[in-house]
């Protein structure tokens, strides 16, 4: 070595400290520093007594952590700058596993495995900093995931080192020496490049690109699983997406898979011969006669050149609707409706198939069901109080009765005197002609001036508690109807025909359903609400007359608009009335106490109230409607077994039926039990007869 010589660290103080006095003596004491450059050979020097040396010739101030120790060896070939002996220092710290973390007026010396967590610089590509300084940067990418890098880039980054990505950003964190930093910077640049791939759009004329994406794709998987998850690592898996509103095909890939797949496009993109325009469509859940019409005018519309209005034909297996060409070069349309396998069999130019299919797709949906139960509730009160007296004389000589005083309930003057006269004898059956209650009868029924009363007193009190719950199940938009009632007879003219001297009366007569009818059209709007179309009567018979039944009647037609499992009252009706009727003989009935014998009252008080209540429920898929199913045929099963607990009284080897279990109905795949009964067991045979034995004596 030139001018160089090899000392310990003590020798090496003692230089330096040398040197100290005699630039103080020439610059003064407080102006220290080393104008001349400083040759530093070292050799298991104290690492500790470089950072104090290091110290004294850079004029920084340091903090050593306790946990810095060790012996350093360094050769020094040519005298260094202040800096230059800086950056060496910051280099025989790294090579021990030490940093430097550089802070306001004082340097911290830690081992580098707590560097990262400490407060470092964070720096970016425009700073220069020493190689060997602990920093933190932040490092941008602009095509790639950084997710992607990190577990790439993680073996460059020494133990002591940090490494992560933020994915919202997409960004990497990295903690280490400024050199490796400034290195991983580099590669990712080098990596975080745009992709060489292009993205190609190929129309199609004839095929759909939805089937060529789908048949390319199956030549794709049958490469093998292997191949492809090679091509996917490496990222050169071609991708097809298909374009059904303009029929493309977007590819994207390198040139040569580009190039391979245009070639199988081309190949399958060709017209079918014999007659290929014509496609049979299958449908899942519309109905291929309702869709007709819709497409038929659907088609109208996409035919460039126009179409002449198209006739329908409707038959019991199929429904045609075709738009035919008004002249020359125009393309014909023609869509069929087979409703034995509910499809359709279009006849179409490829484009017009395509958006006729893109229609169909839309319409083939499955619709929601809508479940409304109606409760109609009806409760009903009337008291009835009747007192008087009716009486019956004889005015004249030839039989005939007279009435003296009142008359009710249409009783003529001779069923009033019968009836008093039986009543009389105890014939209290008879007192059905006036009514319930008690009833009273005197006077002379056969003598010569007769005469009969009525004493009647009555006191009703009747309540009615009716309650009908109808529910119907149907699709959405489809209209259902439900009655339940009687269909009685009801007579609408009465002629008598004579011919040969005899007559031949008969009646015409008209039948008519009598009770409950409920029809419903829901339409489902959007969220959860239902818009109900009803119409709901309720009729009763109340009486049968000569001229027929009279039947009362309550009706509702009314469109409701209602959320799912809202309950929501239609209407009612309510009635409270009070009606009084008095009878009497004038002049004597006004008598008081006496005029009760002469007077008939009768107060009847009447209140009835009528509600209809309803409530839809949305059965949008298979599971809701089991919900439902499930509670009601668990009711009725119920109820068919506590039937079955009571028996039958005059049958006691006879059950009533029960439904089967859900379980049962599962297992069996059948509402009907279709076990066989159990068979009598047959009955044991008796042993034979011992026969006579004629070796034997047989006593």
């Amino acid at each position: 070595m030139t001018a160089g010589f090899v000392t310990d660290t003590r020798r090496l103080l003692a230089r330096h400290l040398c040197q100290a006095l005699v630039g103080g003596l020439l610059l003064g004491i407080g102006g220290l520093s080393w104008a001349t450059p400083v040759t530093l050979n070292l050799k298991d020097a104290d690492i500790n007594a470089l950072i104090a040396s290091v110290s004294e010739i850079t004029g920084r101030n340091f903090i050593v952590d306790p946990r810095v120790k060790g012996r350093v060896s360094l050769v020094s070939a040519r005298p260094m700058e202040e800096n230059e002996i800086y950056d060496v220092f910051l280099a025989i710290l790294a090579v021990h596993g030490y940093a430097a973390i550089p802070g306001d007026k004082v340097i911290k010396i830690v081992p580098a495995a707590n560097a990262k967590q400490d407060d470092v610089p964070t720096v970016d590509q425009r700073e220069t900093i020493a190689q060997d300084q602990v920093v933190t940067r932040v490092i941008e990418l602009h095509n790639i995931s950084a997710a992607q890098l990190v577990p790439i880039l993680r073996p460059l980054i020494p133990p002591q080192g940090h490494l992560a990505a933020y994915g919202p950003t997409n960004v990497l964190i990295v903690s280490d020496a400024a050199g490796n930093v400034d290195r991983i910077a580099t590669i990712v640049a080098r990596v975080d490049l745009a992709s060489s791939e292009e993205v190609e759009i190929v129309p199609l004329r004839h095929a759909s690109a939805t089937d060529v994406v789908r048949v390319l794709s199956s030549l794709s998987d049958s490469k093998g699983q292997a191949a492809a998850q090679g091509a996917a690592a490496a990222g050169n898996q071609p991708k097809l997406v298909a374009d059904e509103r303009t029929n493309s095909v977007l590819l994207s890939g390198s040139a040569k898979d580009r190039l391979r797949l245009r070639t199988l496009i081309a190949h399958l993109d060709t017209p079918l011969e014999g007659g290929g325009d014509t496609q049979v469509i299958y449908l899942r859940y519309a109905k291929a006669v309702d869709l007709v019409p819709v497409l038929q005018g659907v088609s109208q519309n996409l035919n460039e050149e126009g179409k002449a209005p198209g006739q329908t034909a409707t038959g019991a297996a199929q429904a045609v609707i075709s738009s035919r060409a008004g002249a020359a070069g125009r393309t014909d349309v023609n869509i069929q409706a087979d409703e034995a396998t509910n499809s359709l069999v279009v006849t179409a130019p490829p484009d017009i198939v395509r958006s006729l299919r893109s229609v169909i797709a839309q319409l083939d949906v499955r619709r929601a069901q809508v479940l409304v139960e109606a409760a109609i509730a009806e409760i009903s009160a009337e008291k009835t109080a009747e007192l008087g007296v009716q009486w019956v004389v004889d005015g004249s000589q030839g039989g005939n009765l007279v009435g003296f005083t009142n008359f009710t309930l249409g009783q003529s003057l001779t069923n009033i005197a019968a009836t008093a006269a039986a009543i009389a004898d105890g014939d209290v059956s008879s007192a059905s002609n006036i009514g319930s209650g008690m009833a009273l009868g005197v006077g002379d029924f056969s003598g010569r001036n007769r005469f009969a009363a009525i004493i009647s007193a009555l006191s009703q009190d009747g309540n009615t508690n009716v309650l009908s719950t109808p529910t119907l199940v149907t699709m959405d938009n489809e209209e259902a109807e439900i009655i339940v009632g009687e269909n009685r007879p009801f007579v609408t003219g009465s002629y008598t025909t004579t011919g040969d001297g005899s007559s031949n009366p008969f009646q015409t007569i008209e039948r008519r359903d009598v009770g409950l009818t409920l029809r419903i059209k829901p339409q489902i709007n959007e969220g959860n609400a239902v818009q109900l179309e009803i119409s709901q009567d309720v009729e009763d018979v109340i009486a049968d007359t000569a001229q027929g039944p009279t039947t009362t009647k309550r009706s509702i037609k009314t469109n409701v608009l209602v959320e799912d499992g809202q309950i929501l009252v239609l209407g009612g009706l309510i009635d409270d009335s009070l009606n009084e009727n008095v009878q009497k003989v004038p002049g004597l009935g006004d008598v008081p106490l006496l005029g009760n014998l002469f007077r008939y009252r009768k107060t009847v008080k009447e209140k009835r109230n009528l509600m209809i209540f309803l409530h839809p429920v949305i059965l949008r898929d298979p599971v809701a409607g089991s919900i439902y199913t499930n509670d009601k045929y668990s009711y009725i099963r119920d109820q068919q077994i506590a039937a079955r607990q009571k028996g039958v009284a005059l049958l006691p080897e006879v059950q009533s039926p029960v439904l089967k279990t859900q379980q049962a109905v599962r297992a069996n795949n059948s509402l009907i039990d279709t076990t066989p009964p159990p068979q009598p067991l047959p009955k044991p045979k008796s042993p034979p007869a011992p026969q006579d034995n004629p070796g034997f004596n047989n006593k």
